[in-house]
């Protein structure tokens, strides 16, 4: 079996929750047998092929960029030559060429679409791309939503229930660190018991709000990540004369899982649609943290389960956040138990092996067999 999968961006260029399920589907399908390949773009890998950990990376050169979607002919040529080597080709959605590319070549692949969220923030744009968007999904074959939640809860998957199927996102196991020089450094630099943040400072992340919790709450929040939002929110954090806040930057893994093993619980004010699932809660969940999420319809719902693995808020609701905080902070025993269901349920429904076990036998269903 060889199965090709398709977005905008991939590593080294971008290393958000998308690019890691591309990654962990390659790697877990290459460590079983099956061939798997990335057709993206990239403003740092020059165009071609390069052989990325165990798997191979078809690098395009974008010749025009509109809302954040690359477009380029000499992808649209270099898709047209390879379509037809592959006997699954995977999208993962939203990416607009994508649907051009797919409708223009139609590959004799079987296609599954990875059906990462709706199009929330170019809602101008989409009255013009939605005639695309629907031809497109109507014409793949399968379409894989990441968690019941937001199959119930996207209208766009409603129109396509009967093609669709639900496969939670899943992650290896980390590694906990031996490095204890590092483990020293974190604990001196932040000092105690501490809430946790990681992730990209993008506009959906809620993190102004996150802001104004800590600010009321007073409570120690360590905020791991970066991006375009940064600048404001280290301003925000200097004019409400929060000490509690402590912005640890961008962290490797070995840090990162430090800064989980570390925190007192984690906390993921994501307050839009944008947010499909929530990887950083996953990894929360992993290390026995309990959860503080918002509502949203999406699939963060769907891995923090109010009053079992944490709690669940109203989003944008600042009030609501730091009383959850506090909740949590007062009570160290119902943090621990939450915690302690966080780590179960990770392990019982979201490994990246479970993952991987169920996108094979999808694929296998797809081609009408299956491996003994």
């Amino acid at each position: 079996m060889r199965i090709l999968h398709v977005y905008k961006t991939y590593y080294p260029d971008s290393y958000g929750g998308i690019e890691q399920v591309i990654y962990q589907l390659c790697h877990g399908c290459v460590q079983r047998g099956i061939e798997s390949d990335v057709f993206t773009f990239s403003q740092q890998s020059p165009a071609g092929q390069k052989l990325w950990d165990d798997h191979k990376v078809i690098y395009n050169r974008t010749g025009l960029e509109i809302a954040s979607t690359p477009f380029s002919l000499q992808a649209l040529v270099e898709f047209n030559k390879i379509k037809n080597d592959y006997d699954i080709i995977n999208y993962h959605f939203p990416f607009p060429f994508m649907d051009i590319m797919h409708l223009t070549g139609r590959p004799k692949a079987k296609t599954v679409v990875t059906y990462h969220s709706d199009i929330i923030k170019q809602r101008n744009l989409l009255r013009f791309y939605q005639p695309v968007q629907d031809r497109f999904l109507k014409s793949v074959d399968s379409i894989i939503a990441s968690s019941p939640n937001y199959l119930a809860t996207s209208t766009i998957l409603q129109r396509f229930k009967d093609k669709t199927c639900v496969i939670p996102f899943g992650l290896k196991p980390a590694r906990i660190s031996a490095n204890n020089d590092r483990r020293d450094f974190w604990r001196q630099k932040i000092g105690g018991p501490f809430f946790l943040f990681v992730g990209a400072f993008r506009y959906y992340k809620g993190l102004n709000v996150l802001l104004e919790a800590a600010a009321r709450s007073g409570l120690p929040v360590v905020i791991a990540g970066g991006g375009p939002m940064k600048a404001d929110l280290e301003q925000q954090a200097k004019s409400c004369n929060a000490s509690n806040i402590f912005f640890a930057g961008m962290v490797n893994d070995e840090d990162k899982n430090i800064l989980y093993e570390l925190c007192y619980g984690v906390v993921f004010p994501s307050h839009l649609r944008s947010e499909a699932f929530g990887v950083s809660l996953l990894e929360g969940a992993q290390f026995g943290r309990p959860l503080i999420s918002c509502e949203i319809g999406t699939g963060t719902s769907y891995i923090n389960i109010h009053h079992q693995t944490g709690l669940v808020i109203t989003p944008a609701d600042s009030h609501a956040l730091a009383e959850a905080m506090q909740s949590l902070w007062d009570n160290p025993e119902t943090a621990r138990r939450y915690g302690e269901n966080a780590g179960k349920r990770f392990a019982e429904s979201f490994t990246s092996a479970k993952m991987i076990d169920h996108y094979i036998e999808h694929y296998q269903q797809l081609l009408g067999h299956r491996s003994n």
